[in-house]
Formats: structure tokens, sequence, C-alpha cells
């Protein structure tokens, strides 16, 4: 799949965004460092200046220099300077010696040894100027949000982020604000999409509900091919009125894969139909969720304008035993502790227990082949 997206896809186009607007945004073009990074040696410590090939010894206190200050004259033989953290280095030391181990007596200061660069961060250890710092295909975070600023880029293009449409299907949707009868749903589907989209850089836009006729489904179908990405929820399954699959058929669409091994999840179709990526995915809330997350997220990030996708997973202990049938791999909504070393998983009534996804921040990831796990067993956690 994702070689078949990276293969395919056009460049999404790019646009000049101003700084404060770029978080989550992917960079379109190549960063470089506009100076040497620190700028001039600096102390990452409060303490004195010195020269270290003089110490052992008694110095004396020629002044001070504190972060956003130079100090214009020269350490010399037995002299020191009084420095901050983040002070440059005066001309003539190399060394700092932390106030914590100095005896000081007026303006006199006795030193034990240092070492040459001692608590000194160097010139350009860091960045140097015209080194690249990042990399178009980039998706921006907080940290390399500050290092743009850092460097004074305060605009930068981006890739256009992508248009996805996302369909609901199925006779027996409602909307949020509609009484349901007892046979009837309420729409959450597209909204949980929808935020999902915007999480991995894309623009959603819900279309209305298809009903469970070719008409309706293939109408609302020929309107999402106008966006980048259409994600199709409900009606892939082997059902009578499962027609999703039906009507692509027909519409001329190309299937690399309409089902995988996995619960809550298992049919699922990928294909493409007149240039445009589709997913059809399950209808059952968790089957929605889990398939967008281990499979569309990638697509949505890709034609975003990012290089590289990364399935958010890590290894966390059980803290109960745990058991299911293998054959295929599960996602199940669990608990994982704040410092993420523990994971319980959370009792739920299947794909369609909602609040059960809501009490969870990660799905347990049961391996295919392994039927039990015990208590302390490390399991694969999916980040929620």
């Amino acid at each position: 799949m994702i070689a078949q997206l990276k293969a395919a896809r056009a460049s999404p186009g790019t646009e000049e965004v101003r700084l404060e607007a770029a978080a989550g945004r992917v960079l379109a073009e190549e960063v470089a460092a506009d100076r040497d990074y620190p700028p001039a040696a600096r102390s990452i410590r409060d303490g004195f200046a010195v020269g270290a090939a003089g110490l052992p010894g008694r110095l004396r206190v020629i002044g001070e220099v504190r972060a956003g200050q130079t100090f214009r004259g020269q350490v010399g033989q037995g002299e020191a300077v009084e420095i901050m953290t983040g002070a440059p280095i005066p001309r003539g030391a190399d060394a700092v010696v932390m106030i914590e181990h100095v005896k000081r007596d007026g303006n006199h200061i006795s030193v034990g040894e240092a070492e040459p660069g001692q608590f000194i961060h160097p010139q350009g250890s860091e960045a140097r100027r015209g080194e690249r710092v990042l990399s178009a295909g980039q998706r921006l975070g907080f940290a390399e949000i500050a290092l743009l600023a850092t460097v004074g880029k305060a605009k930068l293009r981006v890739y256009r982020q992508p248009h996805v449409a996302i369909l609901a299907t199925g006779d027996e949707i409602v909307e949020p604000f509609e009484q349901p009868l007892d046979h009837q749903v309420r729409n959450s589907n597209v909204y949980s999409l929808a935020a999902q989209v915007r999480h991995a850089g894309g623009l959603p836009e819900m279309l209305p509900v298809a009903r469970d006729s070719h008409s309706s489904t293939r109408e609302l179908i020929e309107r999402g091919l106008s966006h980048d990405l259409l994600l199709l929820s409900g009606g892939v399954s082997a059902g009578k009125y499962d027609i999703v699959e039906q009507v692509l058929g027909a519409l001329g669409a190309e299937f690399f894969f309409d089902r995988v091994l996995i619960q809550p999840g298992q049919p699922l179709l990928f294909g493409r139909l007149r240039k445009v990526f589709l997913f059809g995915l399950p209808g059952n809330p968790a089957s929605t969720m889990v398939t967008f997350e281990l499979f569309a997220r990638a697509a949505v990030e890709l034609l975003a304008g990012q290089d590289e996708v990364i399935l958010p997973m890590l290894l966390a202990r059980l803290t109960t035993e745990f058991r299911h049938k293998p054959g295929l791999t599960r996602f199940l909504p669990a608990r994982l502790s704040a410092d993420g070393e523990d994971v319980t998983p959370i009792a739920w009534r299947g794909s369609s227990d909602v609040p059960a996804l809501a009490r969870a921040n990660a799905f347990l990831v049961a391996e295919a082949e392994r039927e039990s796990w015990k208590a302390g067993d490390l399991m694969r956690v999916l980040l929620k």
C-alpha cells in the first residue's frame, strides 16, 4: 500500500504560511542555519571563566558577563571573569568553573584544577552556518517550530493539505442532532474519522449519508472523487445490502485488497478510482478507528507531503493475564499507564462499544500466532 501511494501520488503543491500557522504542516523546502549555533562559545553553568593552564591557583576577578552581554577585555594569567549560564566566553578563557566549586574572598577566588573546554558550549557545535537543519517532507512539531524560529524563518513553504471526503453508508444512520429509533444509530463514524484526518494533516469534508441503494451510493462516491482521498465507512462486508464494492466495481475501481487478517476491521477495501485512492472501512466504530490508524492515516500523511510514516507502537507490561483465539491480529481497547510502562485491557462488548473506546488511550495488540500472555509479559501497544 505504501509503495503504491508513493509511486502514484502527485506533488500536492505548496503554499507559504507564517510560522505561527505552520504547526502540524509538512515542510516543502530545505531549511539551513543562517549562522553558527551557538554563534559564539558560551557557558553552560554559572561560575567563573578561567584559563585552565594556570590552575589550581588563586585568581583575581576582573569583571562579570551575563547572557545578552559580552566581556570586552581579556582573561590573563591569574585572572577570572564571573560568568552566567548562556553568556559568551571571554577571550583568553578556555574553561568554566562552577560557582559551587570555588572559594571567594572579596575580588579573589581559589580554584582547583579544570579541563580545557569544561562547561563550554563550543561555537557551531549545534549547527554550522549553511548546514541543513530541516528537510522537505518533515512534519512540523513543536521542536521543529522552535528551530524555525531560531534560524529566523518567519515564513516558510509547506505542502498543501489533502482534501479528504468522508462518506458513511447505511439506511440505519441518522445525524447526531436527531433522535434515533431503536433500529437506528447516530452518525458517529464521520466525526471520528474527521478528527483522525485532521490529526494526520488532512482537511476532512463530511458528505451526506449514502443510503443502501446503488443510485445513492454511486452519486455520493462520484461527489467524493473531487477530493484527494475518499474514505467510505460501512457497506464493505458480505451482507445483502453491503453494496459499496459492487458500486465501486461498476464505476471501474481498481482494488488492491479487500480483506485484512485483523480484528476489528477484517473487511477492508483499498483501491483507486479515476486516480483517486479510496478506502472502504468497516462500519462498526472500533473497526473504523483501527483501520484508519493502521492503513488510511498513512495515506493522508503521504498525500500531505510526508516522506516517511511511522505506526506509533511501543512495548508495555501487562497488568493481568490475557488470552485470545489465535488466527487474527487483534487490536483491543486498553489503558496505558501515565509512565507508558504498564497496560491494562479494558472490558468491552465488541466493535460497537464506543464508551469503552472512549475510556481507552491505546489499543492492545494481540499477535495472531500466540494464544496467551501472563501478567508481567510485554505486549505491543498501538497509541491512540
